[in-house]
């Protein structure tokens, strides 16, 4: 069988859809031999137009007008594919992705998966211009399905969850053109880890409960708030802080930590995730659809922070329907949840139970195996990507 190349489009807006590429990247280096991955940001080939519609723009929102941001999730969302707003975007999106395009006609892969609507989009109307001929996959990485994820002319949707699937078939996708597969995680999520070996790794004690925090927002406050509010709680805990990239939250947590040297641990950026959450017992995150995933992936139950308006907020009610997460408006709501948690381990326990039973930590290797199985059965033609 001739290798088959993978190309993995995603979009630098947030965190999310970069992750998801990436862990798609990793795995099929593990796990298909007779293929190659290659991951391109979308925002790296396009003008700086889009890359202000796209990235600036939105973060923008997110930062200080979270609300606005709610408003056109939902606006877009019950906008037709026909209405003006979306004709005047897609003519935009077109126009700024000219470099893209080229780029995607260089590399002439034989099978492309997008995990952000906007490549999909831009990739829909060069389908319908008789410019590509290649497969193009929509991996959804949330538990929430907008309206921009579903696109003509795609090869087939990859859907997080059976609920998500149901409002694609809603929208008019064919059943045989989705596949429930999860959300894209990185394979060590599926690795077994010894709690005792990662904790003693982390140099944190194997006597305390541990609570993972990795994130703020606006009602809650920032790393170094909450961090301080918790540490005030009385309980046998200690807490675990990611920064990421954060240096100045760093600084401020490593500070607030020689108040507290045994109890708190803060971070930095780190890519083995999946140690700290084997040393949790609970995850105080904001409800990303990546993040969540991993949460479930290690059966670690959360208290879900400051969700994003739409994408997030959907996530957020998913897991609280799952009975795998609790869901703090503010620092108080957290402290309670807490404090209620760590106060009744059965509760914790079936949350951890019932995490482990919707996870999905293999689904990178799903949508490989399927992904590739469909382009074996209707390989594309060698030119295919050749005429954009």
């Amino acid at each position: 069988m001739a290798q088959k190349k993978i190309l993995l489009l995603s979009v630098s807006a947030g965190s999310g859809h970069i992750r998801a590429a990436e862990a798609l990247l990793s795995q099929a280096g593990i796990s298909s031999p007779d293929s190659t991955a290659i991951h391109l940001d979308v925002m790296d080939y396009v003008t700086w137009v889009l890359r202000k519609i796209y990235v600036d723009s939105y973060l923008f929102l997110l930062k200080y007008a979270p609300s606005l941001w709610g408003c056109l999730y939902r606006l877009t969302d019950r906008s037709t594919q026909k209405s003006t707003l979306h004709r005047i975007r897609r003519w935009l999106e077109l126009l700024n992705s000219k470099p893209l395009l080229r780029e995607i006609a260089r590399q002439n892969p034989d099978v492309i998966i997008c995990t952000h609507f906007l490549p999909a989009e831009i990739l829909s109307q060069t389908i319908a211009a008789g410019k590509l001929n290649c497969p193009v996959w929509v991996q959804v990485t949330d538990f929430d399905l907008h309206r921009m994820w579903i696109q003509d002319h795609m090869t087939g949707y990859l859907a997080p969850n059976e609920n998500v699937a149901q409002r694609m078939r809603e929208g008019g996708i064919a059943a045989d053109a989705i596949h429930v597969t999860g959300i894209p995680i990185m394979p060590s999520f599926s690795e077994p880890l010894d709690r005792k070996v990662c904790t003693q790794e982390l140099g944190a004690s194997t006597r305390l409960k541990t609570l993972l925090l990795m994130g703020g927002g606006a009602g809650i406050g920032g790393l170094h708030k909450i961090a301080r509010h918790l540490l005030e709680m009385q309980g046998d805990f200690q807490l675990v802080v990611l920064a990421g990239k954060n240096a100045e939250a760093l600084g401020e947590l490593q500070m607030l930590a020689l108040h507290y040297p045994d109890r708190l641990i803060p971070l930095g950026y780190t890519n083995k995730v999946e140690r700290l959450m084997a040393c949790a017992d609970l995850a105080i995150t904001k409800p990303g659809g990546l993040t969540t995933s991993e949460c479930l992936a290690t059966g670690l139950p959360m208290i879900v922070t400051a969700p994003i308006p739409g994408q997030e907020e959907q996530n957020a009610s998913f897991l609280l329907d799952q009975g795998v997460a609790f869901h703090a408006i503010d620092l108080r709501t957290l402290k309670i949840s807490i404090q209620h948690l760590l106060t009744h381990p059965d509760e914790l326990s079936l949350m951890r139970a019932k995490a482990r039973s919707i996870a999905r930590p293999y689904a990178a290797r799903h949508v490989l195996d399927i992904v590739l199985e469909k382009t074996g059965e209707t390989a594309c033609l060698p030119e295919s990507c050749n005429s954009l």
